[in-house]
């Protein structure tokens, strides 16, 4: 069930790109907490020299995904799995039942390019971490993202049916950290089969690149900052030197 629910929530993070209508939020005015709330916007930091002003290519995308090294010892790169989306059918939250099972998992995008990777620690699937990096324009992330997380949020309890297998689905949003222009954050509960499993997403937005990192809330909160640094930067180690994150 856990590796189920963790291919499936990584695909939630994503949800109808291709479906969902815009927002007018324009590039240069990020979204505030008051007039949107999935997101919020920080002030200008030493780092916003290294925010991408182009949209970045897959294979650019690739290169700066989280590897072994940067997680730390006992954690291994899971192969690429492809994951039936089309068995799926949301239930009790009209937000997502509207939008259908393929694009409520992920099975289709809009945003111009993405790369993405999984990890496990020590073979254990209550370790997992899913990274996923993307890049378009400043709007159509803002858009996008901005609109999945509310999507997402507006139903406190939900269920999915994956194939014949029920699970019930309970979020809650989070406040994320005061990171790139535009942050995201929830809290999901899995529960299938009398077990349940947690998981944290948090979404940063640093100008044309969007880092999202799903799994365990404590293992989130370790990497985002660092999937968020090294997405960032051309090289790796970075060659500038953060500014500190605004409380």
């Amino acid at each position: 069930m856990r590796r189920r629910s963790t291919t499936v929530v990584l695909g939630l993070a994503t949800l109808a790109l291709t479906v969902l209508p815009g927002c007018s939020t324009s590039s240069s005015t990020p979204a505030t907490a008051a007039s949107a709330p999935a997101g919020s916007a920080k002030p200008k930091t030493a780092s916003d020299d290294a925010k991408p002003t182009n949209i970045l290519t897959s294979a650019q995308l690739r290169g700066r995904l989280l590897d072994e090294g940067d997680l730390g010892q006992g954690y291994t790169r899971e192969p690429e799995q492809e994951f039936s989306h089309d068995d799926v059918t949301v239930i009790g939250c009209p937000a997502l039942e509207q939008l259908g099972g393929d694009a409520a998992t992920g099975g289709s995008f809009d945003f111009a390019n993405k790369a993405e990777a999984a990890f496990t620690y020590e073979g254990s699937t209550d370790s997992e971490v899913g990274e996923e990096l993307y890049s378009d324009t400043e709007t159509k992330l803002c858009q996008g993202t901005g609109r999945i997380f509310d999507a997402m949020v507006s139903c406190p309890t939900y269920q999915i049916v994956a194939g014949s297998t029920p699970v019930k689905i309970t979020t809650q949003k989070l406040t994320a950290p005061a990171l790139g222009d535009e942050q995201w954050s929830q809290l999901l509960t899995f529960t299938a089969g009398g077990q349940s499993s947690v998981f944290k997403q948090t979404a940063i937005r640093s100008g044309t690149l969007l880092v999202i990192i799903s799994g365990p809330p404590g293992l989130v909160d370790t990497h985002i900052d660092k999937a968020l640094t090294k997405a960032e930067s051309s090289s790796w180690p970075p060659v500038h030197q953060r500014g500190p994150a605004a409380g």
